[in-house]
């Protein structure tokens, strides 16, 4: 199978000088990495590797798979599992199609997203962002600790010979515009839902003092952009911060993060229509809106990584959920069942095909997005 990964299928665009910046195009291309020959502070591998150190690389996975096994078991204590087959046939598969089909364009609406983001920046291909969307989920599906994200901000620099610190900042603009929309969602859901958990309440309200902070930050750029350059001039990462305030002045102008807002509206939109259309195929007589405090709930609480899909805590998260709205134990139940296979397993296709395409297995693309990432913070 041809390497989709090798270098000879970049598509290299001409430079380009960008407005007021004194910055070339190819500047933000992975040709300008850090200079050869810099020297390091004295003591700062000792320093690095200590830090590395100090948490034990299997001990975030062992609390991800141990709060997972905690809440699966919890979900599924005096489930009668006998009746589940039953219930599965019994689903009308019309709204399962479109709850599937829904799901899938879901993250073709994030390509088009990500896509526009970065447009100021850089002409990318869409199928190829697409398809770099589809790896990181199937990641996350496989992988534990959403190790996705990091793939697919490395496949889409690696594709486009960009400079990976660059897509992982459109990631984090991406993640402050998701995050406001859910805090929006989360206060409609709360203005007509009595009993919202004080724990989640809290962590809502820590998102949103975190969500403050980087849309101040972000803002701050775009508006003082020569100011950000004096501030990060002294920083060992000058020069991978520098290239990041470029990117992030140019897709912080108004018309590129309004239509990249508007996408992600559309984006969550989606999402809300494929758990109403499940929430229907199971026979659950509930609003579209209730779907959207439904949706609402569960991401909020599947925030903190994982295991492999949120296996567990999503099903604990969507039986929580739903006992807001006074849908029955036994049967939120067998809804976060349903939810769980009915989004995971045609990423799961979707992705391996994607991932197929490569020629390289999802293993050796964590071990290089992995490497990458630490050369940015070298």
């Amino acid at each position: 199978m041809t390497n989709n990964l090798n270098p000879g299928w970049f598509q290299v665009y001409p430079k380009r000088t960008i407005p007021g910046s004194g910055v070339t195009g190819r500047a933000y291309r992975t040709g300008t990495s850090r200079r050869r020959g810099a020297s390091r502070p004295s003591g700062y591998h000792v320093g690095v590797n200590a830090s590395r150190r100090r948490i034990p690389g299997w001990l975030p996975q062992v609390l991800g798979y141990s709060i997972s096994a905690a809440c699966l078991i919890w979900v599924l204590h005096g489930y009668p599992l006998n009746e589940l087959g039953p219930t599965l046939r019994a689903l009308d598969y019309r709204w399962v199609g479109l709850a599937v089909v829904a799901d899938l364009a879901v993250y073709v609406a994030h390509g088009w997203r990500w896509n526009t983001l970065l447009a100021p920046v850089a002409r990318l291909s869409f199928w190829r962002t697409v398809q770099a969307i589809y790896i990181g989920l199937f990641a996350n599906e496989v992988l534990p600790l959403r190790t996705g994200e990091v793939i697919r901000c490395y496949l889409l620099a690696h594709w486009n010979d960009l400079r990976l610190s660059l897509t992982f900042a459109s990631a984090g603009v991406e993640r402050i515009i998701d995050g406001i929309w859910m805090l929006v969602a989360f206060f409609v859901t709360a203005s007509f839902v009595r009993g919202i958990p004080r724990d989640l309440s809290i962590l809502v309200q820590a998102l949103a003092v975190l969500l403050l902070i980087g849309t101040g930050i972000l803002f701050w750029i775009v508006m003082h952009k020569q100011h950000a350059h004096a501030v990060l001039s002294e920083s060992r990462w000058s020069a991978t911060l520098r290239h990041i305030v470029e990117g992030l002045h140019l897709m912080g102008n108004p018309h590129t993060l309004g239509l990249t807002a508007v996408i992600s509206l559309f984006y969550f939109g989606l999402q809300v229509l494929s758990v109403f259309a499940l929430m229907r195929a199971y026979g659950l007589d509930l609003s579209f809106w209730v779907a959207g405090g439904v949706l609402t709930l569960v991401r909020l609480s599947t925030v903190v990584p994982n295991a492999p899909g949120n296996l567990g805590l999503i099903n604990l998260a969507c039986v929580m959920a739903l006992g807001l709205f006074e849908v029955e134990k036994t049967d939120a139940k067998t809804f976060s069942i349903i939810l769980f296979v009915a989004l995971t397993l045609p990423l799961l296709v979707g992705g391996a095909l994607a991932t197929a395409l490569t020629g390289v297995n999802i293993g050796e693309l964590r071990d290089r997005a992995r490497r990458g990432a630490s050369q940015v913070v070298k």
